[in-house]
């Protein structure tokens, strides 16, 4: 009888390692070095960057629902040798909501990989959020584009910042949580652009050398739609954690609806 509790469980452990195995074959094909087969089970996945990815999903939350998608981690371009194909990335985002719909986006992206030297180094980003109000009555249309010039490439437009980002919050369950992101806004920006009625600052900086200093954080919120039941909130900063920091903060609000802190 224990010889066979000893056999089930050596099995046990066996489909548990078996789960998270893969296979990865290479082989010439055309005088280069080719991935022939490829076969992963979760959680075990294999990244193989040729002609990039395409996904696409579509996600119905009903009445009196409430659902969260985010990502396991920040999504990352890894780019194919001889191709440019993975140095673009198109993003389109289309939700479809009811009057009584509540609604938080977050959509962000940063300079790339800083300590392997990349900045902004790609060729196209474009992001695209629509938002479709009981049926197809536009309610916000916005779409955000990257892209390396003739004359000026995106880093240089970019300067010191690198990292650029959105949040959407609407609905009725959202409208303390947007009273206090436009309080907020407001009192960072109005400290941030302040000028001193003195004429001299703190270690000889004068008001012109504070106006002209570049914010590190810059931050902006509007209303939208009918009787302003949406915000949004645009975002450019010199740095990723000052960006996690501001969503922590803002949005901590939202524990009561998802029973836990977003970015905690």
């Amino acid at each position: 009888m224990a010889a066979h509790r000893h056999r089930e469980r050596e099995r046990e452990m066996e489909s548990k390692i078996e789960a998270a195995t893969g296979k990865l074959v290479v082989k010439k094909v055309g005088g280069k070095s080719t991935v022939t087969r490829c076969f992963s089970k979760y959680p075990l996945k294999f990244i193989i960057p040729n002609k990039g990815d395409s996904i696409s999903c579509e996600i119905t939350v009903a009445d009196a629902c409430t659902a969260v998608l985010t990502t396991q981690a920040s999504t990352k371009v890894y780019k194919s040798l001889g191709s440019k194909s993975s140095e673009q990335i198109l993003e389109k985002q289309i939700f479809r909501v009811v009057l009584d719909s509540s609604l938080v986006i977050v959509d962000w992206i940063t300079s790339g990989r800083h300590e392997s030297g990349e900045k902004w180094d790609f060729e196209l980003y474009r992001s695209t959020n629509h938002i479709f109000l009981e049926g197809d009555q536009p309610l916000f249309l916005d779409s955000v584009l990257l892209e390396q010039g003739s004359i000026t490439n995106i880093a240089e437009r970019m300067q010191d910042y690198q990292v650029i980002a959105m949040v959407i919050l609407l609905g009725p369950k959202l409208k303390q949580i947007q009273i206090q992101v436009q309080e907020n806004v407001r009192r960072m920006m109005s400290e941030q652009l302040y000028l001193p009625s003195t004429g001299l600052r703190p270690h000889g900086k004068t008001q012109s050398d504070h106006f002209l200093a570049k914010p590190s954080f810059v931050v902006s919120c509007s209303a939208f739609g009918p009787k302003g039941i949406g915000i949004v909130v645009r975002i450019a900063a010199m740095t990723t954690e000052s960006v996690y920091r501001f969503l922590q903060h803002q949005l901590t609000g939202m524990e009561t609806l998802l029973g836990v802190s977003p970015y905690s």
